[in-house]
């Protein structure tokens, strides 16, 4: 039978030391390595004209450079160690990857002052040579300044649209009691009033009518972006068939012919919108093109490889120059080839619908001859 040595006095004393100095150097290297990662993070980050940071695995704050004192509001060393939660104050909603690995979006972070920022950032992931981790290095830039401005801006459209559905609703009532006895007018005493009081009360009417189709336009141009919108692939043959039909009358009395695409691509955009975007378009050739020989009104619709674009352009008297991009301003309207005015809301809807569509409306400038209007929106 085998007999069991027992261990010299002392033994496991000497192997729990072995392990302790080899944990502690293990610890050491682990030390020094990292060492080594915030000295090259220093080299390479710290003359970063940009807020720079960079986060460990467990999501803690590294490294900053210089210029996030200015952002942070306070020495880098400072927030050296916080912990994200502690820095976040508002979820990031809007980070995606991009094709190159680095992830963007926006973030709202708490100073240590207590004071907030809106910072959009840029983040990769970087494993540096010998360091015990990877890291995640982010480039900052404060956009607080310009998010104030945008709900400023915001808020003051909407306070301005919220005014002209007031203003347009409270109108139109005693508007229709001008109109209404307007025509009792003159259908009871249009025999007593002659022919010079028949006058008058037409251009009372008239300027009824006016005001009647400008309540409407501030209606339409106050509900853009809202009640509902929903951008779908439409067919614009159906829309295009549709306008053409209900302006029939007035081509036919002006003589003017109106040219359709005839496989149009399909444009992702709200139906109604896009109905009042070609319909104001059309009209606002119609009134200002003038006399000309053989008018024509040329509507096109393009793909290009991330948009539509809309084109609608007449062979009439085209924009002057100085009126190519104010003419897209509410209210403001030129004379037509007659000398009456629009509403001048007709065009500014044109804009409205195109950017809250992320697109943009535009007078062509380089055209020669008779006025090109083009419209893009964003086929995604």
């Amino acid at each position: 039978m085998l007999r069991q040595t027992p261990s010299p006095a002392g033994a496991d004393t000497f192997a729990s030391s072995a392990l302790s100095e080899q944990s502690t150097s293990e610890r050491r290297e682990a030390a020094d390595a990292d060492a080594r990662r915030d000295a090259l993070l220093r080299a390479i980050l710290d003359a970063a004209p940009d807020p720079v940071v960079a986060i460990d695995e467990a999501k803690r704050l590294r490294y900053a450079n210089r210029a996030c004192e200015m952002l942070f509001g306070a020495r880098s060393a400072d927030v050296f160690g916080r912990h994200l939660s502690e820095l976040i104050t508002v979820a990031d909603t809007e980070s995606d990857a991009a094709p190159d690995g680095a992830r963007r979006g926006h973030a709202e972070i708490r100073l240590p002052n207590g004071e907030t920022r809106w910072i959009a950032y840029s983040a990769r992931d970087l494993e540096l040579p010998e360091a015990s981790e990877r890291v995640t290095v982010a480039f900052l830039r404060d956009e607080t300044q310009r998010r104030s401005d945008e709900l400023r801006l915001s808020r003051q459209s909407e306070e301005r649209e919220q005014t002209l559905r007031a203003l347009a609703h409270d109108l139109r009532s005693p508007l229709v009691s001008v109109l209404g006895f307007s025509r009792l007018l003159r259908e009871e005493f249009g025999t007593l009033l002659g022919d010079r009081g028949l006058h008058f009360l037409e251009r009372i009417s008239a300027a009824g009518r006016t005001m009647e189709q400008l309540i409407r336009d501030l209606l339409d141009f106050s509900r853009i972006g809202h009640d509902g919108e929903r951008r779908t692939a439409v067919d614009p043959r159906e829309v295009l068939q549709q306008l053409k039909g209900e302006l029939k009358p007035r081509l036919d009395q002006a003589g003017v012919e109106l040219s359709l695409p005839e496989m149009p691509p399909i444009v992702r955009c709200d139906r109604t919108r896009l109905y009042q975007l070609l319909s104001n378009l059309i009209g606002n050739a119609l009134d200002h093109m003038g006399p000309c020989e053989a008018p024509r009104i040329v509507v096109e619709i393009e793909q290009r490889a991330d948009r539509h674009e809309i084109v609608v352009r007449d062979n009439g008297r085209g924009v002057p120059p100085d009126q190519r991009e104010r003419i897209f301003e509410l209210f403001h309207s030129v004379p037509n080839a007659d000398g009456r005015k629009g509403t001048g809301i007709g065009l500014a809807i044109v804009r409205k619908i195109a950017e809250l569509h992320g697109g943009h409306a535009l007078c062509d400038a380089s055209t020669q001859l008779g006025a090109t209007f083009r419209v893009t929106l964003p086929r995604e």
